[in-house]
Protein backbone atom coordinates (compact mmCIF):
# COMPACT_ATOMS: atom_id res chain seq x y z
CA UNK A 1 0.00 0.00 0.00
CA UNK A 2 1.56 3.30 -1.06
CA UNK A 3 1.74 5.90 1.68
CA UNK A 4 -1.05 8.20 0.45
CA UNK A 5 -3.42 5.25 0.71
CA UNK A 6 -1.98 4.30 4.10
CA UNK A 7 -2.66 7.78 5.51
CA UNK A 8 -6.20 7.64 4.15
CA UNK A 9 -6.74 4.24 5.77
CA UNK A 10 -5.28 5.38 9.10
CA UNK A 11 -7.34 8.56 9.12
CA UNK A 12 -10.52 6.62 8.34
CA UNK A 13 -9.81 4.15 11.13
CA UNK A 14 -9.14 6.99 13.58
CA UNK A 15 -12.35 8.85 12.78
CA UNK A 16 -14.37 5.64 12.80
CA UNK A 17 -12.98 5.06 16.31
CA UNK A 18 -14.18 8.45 17.55
CA UNK A 19 -11.33 10.82 16.73
CA UNK A 20 -12.03 14.48 15.98
CA UNK A 21 -8.50 15.46 14.89
CA UNK A 22 -5.80 13.71 12.84
CA UNK A 23 -2.44 14.97 11.60
CA UNK A 24 1.05 13.82 10.67
CA UNK A 25 4.31 15.43 11.79
CA UNK A 26 7.97 15.13 10.87
CA UNK A 27 9.62 14.80 14.30
CA UNK A 28 13.30 14.57 13.40
CA UNK A 29 13.97 17.99 14.96
CA UNK A 30 12.30 17.22 18.30
CA UNK A 31 13.18 13.56 18.93
CA UNK A 32 16.05 14.63 21.17
CA UNK A 33 13.49 15.85 23.72
CA UNK A 34 11.67 12.51 23.97
CA UNK A 35 12.14 10.27 27.00
CA UNK A 36 12.68 7.01 25.14
CA UNK A 37 15.92 5.15 24.48
CA UNK A 38 17.81 5.82 21.27
CA UNK A 39 17.33 2.17 20.33
CA UNK A 40 13.54 2.50 20.50
CA UNK A 41 13.51 5.78 18.57
CA UNK A 42 15.78 4.58 15.77
CA UNK A 43 14.22 5.52 12.40
CA UNK A 44 10.94 6.61 14.02
CA UNK A 45 10.99 9.98 12.29
CA UNK A 46 7.26 10.52 11.84
CA UNK A 47 4.36 10.89 14.24
CA UNK A 48 0.60 10.64 13.94
CA UNK A 49 -1.29 12.96 16.27
CA UNK A 50 -4.89 12.07 17.12
CA UNK A 51 -7.36 14.16 19.12
CA UNK A 52 -10.64 13.19 20.76
CA UNK A 53 -13.18 15.86 21.64
CA UNK A 54 -14.27 16.32 25.24
CA UNK A 55 -17.89 16.77 26.30
CA UNK A 56 -19.04 20.40 26.40
CA UNK A 57 -21.72 19.78 29.11
CA UNK A 58 -19.12 18.15 31.38
CA UNK A 59 -16.62 20.97 30.88
CA UNK A 60 -19.28 23.66 31.29
CA UNK A 61 -20.04 22.38 34.80
CA UNK A 62 -16.50 23.21 35.94
CA UNK A 63 -16.20 26.48 37.89
CA UNK A 64 -12.97 26.97 39.83
CA UNK A 65 -12.01 23.32 40.38
CA UNK A 66 -12.33 19.97 38.61
CA UNK A 67 -15.47 17.89 39.15
CA UNK A 68 -15.90 14.17 39.76
CA UNK A 69 -17.56 13.69 36.38
CA UNK A 70 -14.73 15.56 34.62
CA UNK A 71 -12.21 13.30 36.37
CA UNK A 72 -14.03 10.22 35.06
CA UNK A 73 -14.43 11.74 31.59
CA UNK A 74 -10.74 12.66 31.46
CA UNK A 75 -9.70 9.09 32.29
CA UNK A 76 -12.10 7.56 29.79
CA UNK A 77 -10.87 9.90 27.05
CA UNK A 78 -7.29 8.74 27.69
CA UNK A 79 -8.36 5.09 27.57
CA UNK A 80 -10.19 5.68 24.28
CA UNK A 81 -7.12 7.40 22.83
CA UNK A 82 -4.83 4.56 23.88
CA UNK A 83 -7.22 2.09 22.20
CA UNK A 84 -7.14 4.17 19.00
CA UNK A 85 -3.34 4.29 19.08
CA UNK A 86 -3.17 0.51 19.48
CA UNK A 87 -5.52 -0.04 16.54
CA UNK A 88 -3.62 2.31 14.25
CA UNK A 89 -0.28 0.88 15.34
CA UNK A 90 -1.50 -2.58 14.44
CA UNK A 91 -2.45 -1.40 10.95
CA UNK A 92 0.94 0.29 10.48
CA UNK A 93 2.82 -2.82 11.57
CA UNK A 94 0.70 -5.03 9.31
CA UNK A 95 2.09 -2.97 6.41
CA UNK A 96 5.67 -3.79 7.42
CA UNK A 97 6.53 -0.60 9.34
CA UNK A 98 7.34 0.01 12.99
CA UNK A 99 4.92 1.80 15.30
CA UNK A 100 5.16 3.01 18.89
CA UNK A 101 1.91 4.12 20.56
CA UNK A 102 2.93 6.66 23.22
CA UNK A 103 0.63 6.67 26.29
CA UNK A 104 -2.00 9.39 26.17
CA UNK A 105 -1.49 10.29 29.82
CA UNK A 106 1.55 8.83 31.52
CA UNK A 107 3.43 11.57 33.34
CA UNK A 108 7.00 10.81 34.36
CA UNK A 109 7.68 14.21 35.97
CA UNK A 110 4.59 15.83 37.53
CA UNK A 111 6.37 18.94 38.75
CA UNK A 112 7.45 19.79 35.21
CA UNK A 113 4.31 18.17 33.77
CA UNK A 114 6.28 16.06 31.31
CA UNK A 115 5.57 12.66 29.79
CA UNK A 116 7.59 10.48 27.43
CA UNK A 117 7.00 13.15 24.81
CA UNK A 118 4.93 16.29 24.33
CA UNK A 119 1.67 15.35 22.63
CA UNK A 120 0.82 19.03 22.24
CA UNK A 121 4.15 19.84 20.55
CA UNK A 122 3.64 17.01 18.09
CA UNK A 123 0.04 18.13 17.57
CA UNK A 124 1.35 21.61 16.79
CA UNK A 125 3.83 20.22 14.24
CA UNK A 126 1.03 18.11 12.75
CA UNK A 127 -1.10 21.20 12.11
CA UNK A 128 -3.77 20.44 14.70
CA UNK A 129 -3.41 23.75 16.55
CA UNK A 130 -1.04 26.16 18.28
CA UNK A 131 0.30 26.42 21.83
CA UNK A 132 -1.85 28.95 23.66
CA UNK A 133 -1.39 31.11 26.73
CA UNK A 134 -2.88 28.23 28.73
CA UNK A 135 0.11 26.03 27.82
CA UNK A 136 -2.25 23.72 25.91
CA UNK A 137 -2.77 23.02 22.24
CA UNK A 138 -5.54 25.23 20.86
CA UNK A 139 -7.45 24.13 17.79
CA UNK A 140 -9.31 26.82 15.79
CA UNK A 141 -12.53 24.78 15.85
CA UNK A 142 -12.35 22.99 19.22
CA UNK A 143 -10.41 25.38 21.42
CA UNK A 144 -8.53 23.25 23.98
CA UNK A 145 -11.50 20.93 24.55
CA UNK A 146 -9.80 17.75 23.41
CA UNK A 147 -7.20 15.19 24.46
CA UNK A 148 -4.32 13.87 22.35
CA UNK A 149 -2.35 10.71 21.72
CA UNK A 150 0.70 10.08 19.53
CA UNK A 151 1.99 7.19 17.42
CA UNK A 152 5.63 7.21 16.35
CA UNK A 153 6.51 5.36 13.16
CA UNK A 154 9.11 4.84 10.46
CA UNK A 155 6.43 4.84 7.77
CA UNK A 156 7.37 7.79 5.50
CA UNK A 157 4.02 9.55 5.77
CA UNK A 158 3.52 12.97 4.23
CA UNK A 159 3.60 15.50 7.11
CA UNK A 160 1.07 18.28 7.58
CA UNK A 161 2.14 21.89 8.15
CA UNK A 162 1.93 23.88 11.40
CA UNK A 163 -0.87 26.46 11.43
CA UNK A 164 1.28 29.41 12.49
CA UNK A 165 -1.53 30.95 14.57
CA UNK A 166 -1.76 32.25 18.14
CA UNK A 167 -4.35 33.33 20.72
CA UNK A 168 -4.49 36.87 19.35
CA UNK A 169 -6.62 39.04 21.62
CA UNK A 170 -8.30 36.16 23.47
CA UNK A 171 -7.45 36.07 27.18
CA UNK A 172 -10.35 33.95 28.42
CA UNK A 173 -8.03 31.63 30.35
CA UNK A 174 -5.82 34.27 31.99
CA UNK A 175 -8.09 35.67 34.71
CA UNK A 176 -9.99 32.43 35.30
CA UNK A 177 -6.92 30.32 36.15
CA UNK A 178 -7.28 29.38 39.86
CA UNK A 179 -3.50 29.19 40.23
CA UNK A 180 -2.64 32.47 38.51
CA UNK A 181 -0.27 30.44 36.34
CA UNK A 182 -1.37 31.79 32.94
CA UNK A 183 0.34 34.98 31.83
CA UNK A 184 0.14 37.40 28.92
CA UNK A 185 2.98 35.62 27.14
CA UNK A 186 2.73 31.86 26.72
CA UNK A 187 6.45 31.57 27.45
CA UNK A 188 5.80 32.89 30.98
CA UNK A 189 3.38 30.12 31.95
CA UNK A 190 4.14 29.20 35.59
CA UNK A 191 4.44 25.42 35.72
CA UNK A 192 5.15 25.41 39.46
CA UNK A 193 2.02 27.39 40.38
CA UNK A 194 -0.03 25.11 38.13
CA UNK A 195 1.44 21.99 39.73
CA UNK A 196 0.85 23.31 43.25
CA UNK A 197 -2.82 23.94 42.46
CA UNK A 198 -3.20 20.48 40.93
CA UNK A 199 -1.63 19.00 44.05
CA UNK A 200 -4.06 21.00 46.20
CA UNK A 201 -7.05 19.60 44.30
CA UNK A 202 -5.73 16.07 44.79
CA UNK A 203 -4.81 16.52 48.45
CA UNK A 204 -8.33 17.82 49.16
CA UNK A 205 -9.63 14.65 47.48
CA UNK A 206 -11.56 16.70 44.94
CA UNK A 207 -10.07 14.34 42.35
CA UNK A 208 -7.54 11.52 42.62
CA UNK A 209 -5.20 12.77 39.89
CA UNK A 210 -3.32 15.97 39.09
CA UNK A 211 -5.94 17.56 36.80
CA UNK A 212 -7.87 20.82 36.76
CA UNK A 213 -9.87 21.59 33.59
CA UNK A 214 -10.63 25.25 34.33
CA UNK A 215 -8.56 26.62 31.44
CA UNK A 216 -9.76 23.81 29.19
CA UNK A 217 -13.33 25.01 29.85
CA UNK A 218 -12.35 28.63 29.19
CA UNK A 219 -10.82 27.83 25.80
CA UNK A 220 -14.09 27.29 23.97
CA UNK A 221 -14.74 26.10 20.40
CA UNK A 222 -15.15 28.85 17.85
CA UNK A 223 -18.68 29.66 16.75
Amino acid sequence: MENGKLIKKLKSLAFDSGAALFGVADITAVKKDFHFSDAILKDLDYAISIGIRLSDPILDEIKDAPTKIYYHHYRQANIALDHMAFRLSGLIQSRGYRALPAPASQIIDWEKQKGHLSHKKIGELAGLGFIGRNNLLVNPDLGSRFRLVTILTDAPLKPDKPLGLDCGGCRACVDICPAGAIKEKKEDFDHIKCYEKLKEFRDKRIVDQFICGVCVKACRPSK
